[in-house]
């Protein structure tokens, strides 16, 4: 089983390849991550193709696609949701959603309570609570820093790295791609780990954008 999983809810456009059989750990076949907050559109799609020439597969190949569902910025988060759909209809496989923060949390491999948290702008994180790597206890949610902040406990994510004066910071800083894989096969496996999602995007806020409402009706004077 050939797992395809990328993520471009954060500053970072990662990809990885990774390859699965029953019974046996997932063996990583080719990664890429590219850190740049502005050029999602433009880095994804030559990251996926150079993860698969890296590894010598072909798309057709593929048995699943893993993607990160947000939460995120809306514009980067699109990015990598339209592609997977869109590789998932033309392949005909499974597409299956990770919470960003949750592949943060996988990464780690924690056993202790810590707090993920990225950056959600307008001087906000994303934050979630998490028992260990494996289990999320609140959120995902949305608000200032200082919400995400727990006494003592350590806070992975970007979200750290920008506001220090009030989340402890430690890494992993951006998600890897490489993680949700293995979250997904761990899932798919019967393994442990938080619930895949539909790719559909993970959004805490209201769009920016709004439907006009209906005109005012004009009388005469």
């Amino acid at each position: 089983m050939l797992v395809l999983a990328f993520d471009t809810a954060t500053a970072a456009v990662t990809v990885a390849l990774s390859e699965w059989a029953p019974g046996e750990m997932p063996r990583l076949r080719a990664e890429s991550k590219v850190v740049d907050r502005r050029r999602h559109a433009e880095v994804l799609a030559p990251a996926i193709d150079s993860v698969l020439g890296d590894a010598r597969v072909s798309r057709e190949e593929l048995s699943a696609i893993a993607v990160g569902v947000g939460p995120g910025p809306y514009t980067g988060l699109r990015v990598g949701l339209v592609t997977a759909r869109a590789l998932g209809a033309v392949l005909q496989i499974p597409v299956h959603g990770v919470c960003t923060l949750d592949a943060l949390a996988w990464e780690s491999k924690r056993t202790d309570p810590f707090v993920v948290a990225t950056d959600a702008r307008r001087k906000e994180v994303y934050w979630a609570r998490y028992d260990s790597a494996t289990v999320r206890t609140d959120g995902p949610s949305v608000g200032k820093p200082a919400d995400a902040a727990v006494p003592g406990l350590p806070v992975l994510g970007e979200g750290a790295l920008l506001y220090p004066d009030v989340l402890k910071g430690e890494t992993p800083a951006l998600p890897s791609a490489a993680a949700i894989a293995e979250l997904v096969v761990s899932r798919l496996s019967g393994g442990e780990g938080p619930d895949l999602l539909p790719p559909e995007p993970l959004y805490l806020r209201k769009p920016d954008a709004r439907e006009p409402g209906p005109r005012k009706r004009v009388t005469p004077g």
